[in-house]
C-alpha cells in the first residue's frame, strides 16, 4: 500500500516557484499607492510602473522558505510644485532584490529624471521628491518578500496543520511532524528562539505638520485610519498592553502607554529586515503642538549596531 511521504521529508527537498507574473501586478498595485503632501499645495505621487525585469522566484529548503529576487523597476512620477506647476519625471530603481531588502548587503540607488523645464519651484518639488519617495518605495519593497511568502508558500509547504498566513520571512516555522496511523495528533510547541545580547543605538527623527496634535494622535494610533499613510493594513487597539501590527504585519509590537495628543509609546520589532531573535526596540513618539502645527518627535531606543542608516531611512518613510 502507498503512503504519502510525511511532511518533515517532504518538506526536506528543493521546490521552487517562479512567481514573476505575480511580483510585476504586485509591484504595478503597490508602488503606485505612493502618494505624498508636502506644505502647502505640494505633492508626489508614483503615477506608473512603466517596467519590472527580472525573475521573482520562492523556493523551499529543509522546511525553511526563502525568496529569490532581483529586479529593475522602471517607474513614472508626478506632482504639482508651489505654484501650481505640474511636474512629470521618471526613476529607476536597478536593483530590488532580497541581497539588499533582508541581507543589506548594499543600499539602494535611484536613478532619476525631470521632464519638466527647470524653474525655482519646480526644482523645489524635485527635491521634495528626491527626498520623499525613496523612504516611502523601501517601506514597500520590504513588504514584497513578506507578501510573496502570504500568498505563495502554501504552495510549496506541505504540512501536517493547517496553514499560516502573515508568518514573517525569516522565521518561519518548520510544520509539525506527521503523526503515526492512528497516534494522537502532536501537541509539542516551536522551541522559541534564544534571546541573544544586542548592542543598540537610539534614532531620533522630528517632523513638523501643520495639523492638529489630536488629529495626528488619531492618524497613528486609529485602526481605521492607519492605512491612509502606510497604504496597507492594520491592526491597532490604542491601549497599553495591545498589540499592534503595521505595514501589513512588517512592523509589529505592544503598546506601552498612551497619552491622547501628547505621547504614544510602544514596543517596536521589524519583521523585513529581520531583527534578532526576541528584540525589540522602543518608539516613543512626542506631540508638541504651536499655535499654527505640531512638531512630532520619533525617538527610537534600541536599534541593532549596523542598522541605523537603514532604519533611520524608513523612521523618516514612516
Amino acid at each position: 500500500m502507498a503512503m504519502s511521504m510525511p511532511a518533515s521529508t517532504a518538506n526536506w527537498h528543493w521546490k521552487n516557484k517562479n512567481v514573476t507574473s505575480w511580483a510585476r501586478a504586485w509591484f504595478e498595485r503597490e508602488l503606485t499607492t505612493i502618494s505624498i503632501d508636502g506644505e502647502g499645495s505640494e505633492n508626489v505621487s508614483v503615477t506608473s510602473v512603466r517596467d519590472v525585469e527580472g525573475d521573482v522566484e520562492l523556493g523551499q529548503r529543509k522546511s525553511k522558505l526563502i525568496t529569490i529576487y532581483d529586479c529593475k523597476v522602471q517607474l513614472e512620477w508626478s506632482g504639482t510644485a508651489s505654484d501650481g506647476t505640474s511636474v512629470k519625471g521618471k526613476l529607476t530603481v536597478p536593483e530590488v532584490s532580497h541581497e539588499i531588502t533582508l541581507d543589506r548587503l548594499s543600499d539602494y540607488i535611484y536613478e532619476w529624471s525631470l521632464q519638466t523645464e527647470s524653474s525655482v519651484a519646480v526644482d523645489a518639488l524635485y527635491a521634495f521628491a528626491k527626498a520623499r519617495i525613496p523612504p516611502a518605495l523601501e517601506a514597500k519593497f520590504a513588504e514584497f518578500p513578506v507578501a510573496i511568502i502570504d500568498t505563495h508558500g502554501k504552495d510549496l509547504t506541505v504540512s501536517a496543520e493547517p496553514s499560516r498566513t502573515g508568518t514573517p520571512v525569516s522565521t518561519l516555522a518548520a510544520p509539525t511532524h506527521a503523526t503515526n496511523s492512528g497516534a494522537a495528533a502532536s501537541t509539542a510547541k516551536p522551541v522559541p528562539a534564544k534571546k541573544v545580547a544586542v548592542n543598540t543605538s537610539e534614532i531620533v527623527k522630528d517632523a513638523m505638520f501643520m495639523a492638529a496634535a489630536e488629529d495626528l494622535y488619531s492618524l497613528l494610533t486609529d485602526e481605521s485610519r492607519i492605512p491612509s499613510w502606510t497604504r496597507s493594513a492594520a491592526q491597532s487597539i490604542p491601549q497599553p498592553s495591545s498589540s499592534y501590527s503595521l505595514f501589513g504585519g512588517g512592523v509589529k509590537g505592544k503598546y506601552i502607554s498612551l497619552v491622547p495628543g501628547k505621547e504614544i509609546k510602544q514596543t517596536w520589532s521589524l519583521q523585513s529586515p529581520v531583527w534578532p531573535p526576541e528584540h525589540e526596540a522602543t518608539l516613543t513618539i512626542t506631540l508638541n503642538q504651536s499655535s499654527d502645527s505640531t512638531t512630532v518627535t520619533f525617538t527610537l531606543d534600541g536599534v541593532p549596531k549596523g542598522m541605523e542608516d537603514e532604519v533611520g531611512r524608513n523612521l523618516e518613510g514612516y
